[in-house]
């Protein structure tokens, strides 16, 4: 537990006061999400900052504290989870260490106080009340339809695949120690209050998640009370640990994280090979043999130089290319996302009306969610993925959404039905990108030789619900 008064509150007035913050009054234009775009979302999540400042002054770099007063926006937060919705999730059955842990930070350690199987809620109150143990709930969009709107639109927007966890922690407790995490982490505060305090990074920009001691990290660079509606955002690496403080019945907040594994590091190691494939296929230097014994050699001293020499004709490569097959980081993101969040406007998944002629105007939709793709495994072939389908009340994809469980299990066949999506030849590479980065264009006008082409690409598009025609 940490301790409370004395220097440590002195120190902390002092760090609120250093710290940068935005207050929203209540009478703030921006008092709740805007769902319109991707952009918009993100906008209205970390307002009254501009996209600009925060990727210029706090991504990656620093954290960001935005307090709020303001009751719309407090209350809608308060949709998002509350500790009453517990008691209906536990009869739908959900299980420890899959949906829910319970822990409590003990002696600056972890304890996991979890039960066998299938979570009972009077013994999950009972541990929250008489152990003061902390309850967090494992992505919670798969079950609030408001989280999975806000995250999937955030998938869009970054790009890259967003999880969240929910902690709910008594007063006077803490559930977690000191310790740092590999991903962006956003923090949205729904009920109570939760004393927040963060540290300077002992591994910028951390790869994994690690525990710190506290004789290891010294003293906060950040200390401060989050209150519903306030947000805070911390890089990857800071060290954080938060308590409910005395006096406040619980607290209840929403962890959601990012950009996992989704570094120039990842980027790179992901397409070198597609790249080295193509070159090796045009430059006879890649195809030579590599020197007799030299995988049974301890000492490559010799042969490095020669290895630099062909990363520097990969790197002018490189310098010409405009398309990089995609390899693993894209076929995860593309399989593991979440759906179009569209409430009970199903008919957008079923073809209907006109059918695509050569003279029609067609506009491309979902366009957040359709992704070209050409892959190395697929010789002169161009993909382009279509959403997973969606129903009112929940679907396929979301329900596993970042749970690693089903979807890494899928069958061969099933897998590639979600990657690959609908194959054409690599000469519609143009056209395709033609329909995605316009709002509208003419079939007449996609870049192919012949009409037959066009109106067969506007067709099969139309057919599984990627086109309208206008």
């Amino acid at each position: 537990m940490p301790k409370k008064g004395g220097k440590h509150a002195e120190m902390g007035k002092e760090m609120q006061a250093q710290c940068k913050r935005a207050k929203v009054e209540a009478a703030c234009s921006l008092s709740v999400m805007s769902f319109e775009s991707p952009d918009s979302l993100f906008g209205s999540l970390i307002s009254p900052i501009k996209h600009e400042m925060f990727f210029r002054e706090y991504w990656e770099q620093k954290p960001l504290l935005i307090q709020r007063n303001d009751p719309l926006l407090a209350a809608y937060y308060r949709s998002l989870f509350q500790l009453s919705d517990l008691k209906e999730l536990c009869s739908q059955g959900l299980y420890y260490g899959r949906d829910i842990n319970i822990c409590r930070c003990v002696n600056g350690k972890k304890k996991v106080l979890n039960k066998e199987g299938k979570v009972n809620y009077m013994q999950l109150k009972k541990d929250f009340d008489q152990k003061k143990a902390t309850v967090q709930f494992h992505q919670p969009q798969r079950f609030k339809e408001e989280l999975w709107k806000i995250q999937e639109k955030l998938e869009c927007y970054f790009g890259s695949l967003v999880g969240s966890n929910v902690y709910i922690t008594p007063q006077g407790s803490q559930g977690l120690p000191p310790h740092y995490d590999d991903v962006e982490v956003f923090i949205l505060q729904l009920e109570g209050e939760k004393h927040w305090r963060l540290y300077k990074p002992t591994v910028h920009l951390a790869r994994e998640y690690n525990v710190e001691s506290e004789d290891r990290i010294g003293n906060p660079t950040h200390e401060f009370i989050l209150k519903p509606g306030d947000l805070l955002y911390f890089p990857r690496g800071t060290i954080h640990q938060a308590d409910t403080p005395l006096g406040i019945s619980y607290s209840t907040h929403v962890t959601i994280s990012t950009y996992q594994n989704n570094s120039w590091g990842d980027f790179l190691l992901d397409a070198i090979p597609g790249l080295v494939f193509d070159t090796a296929k045009e430059d006879v230097a890649l195809r030579t043999s590599i020197p007799r014994q030299l995988l049974m050699q301890v000492d490559i001293a010799d042969s490095t130089k020669k290895l630099s020499s062909l990363l520097r004709r990969l790197a002018d490569r490189l310098e010409d290319t405009r398309e990089l097959r995609s390899s693993d980081m894209k076929k995860d993101f593309i399989r593991n996302r979440l759906p179009p969040c569209l409430g009970c406007d199903s008919d957008l998944l079923t073809p209907g009306g006109k059918l695509p002629k050569i003279d029609s105007k067609i506009r491309l939709q979902f366009r957040d969610h359709a992704i070209i793709t050409v892959e190395p495994d697929q010789e002169n072939s161009v993909s382009i993925m279509k959403p997973p389908s969606c129903a009112c009340g929940g679907n396929a994809g979301r329900e596993t959404h970042m749970m690693g469980t089903e979807d890494d299990t899928t069958s061969e066949e099933g897998t590639s039905q979600q990657t690959h999506g609908l194959r054409f030849p690599v000469s519609y590479l143009n056209a395709l990108k033609q329909i995605w980065s316009s709002s509208t264009v003419y079939v007449k006008e996609l870049n192919l030789i012949s009409d037959e082409e066009k109106e067969n690409l506007a067709l099969s598009l139309w057919t599984e619900c990627l086109i309208e025609v206008i």
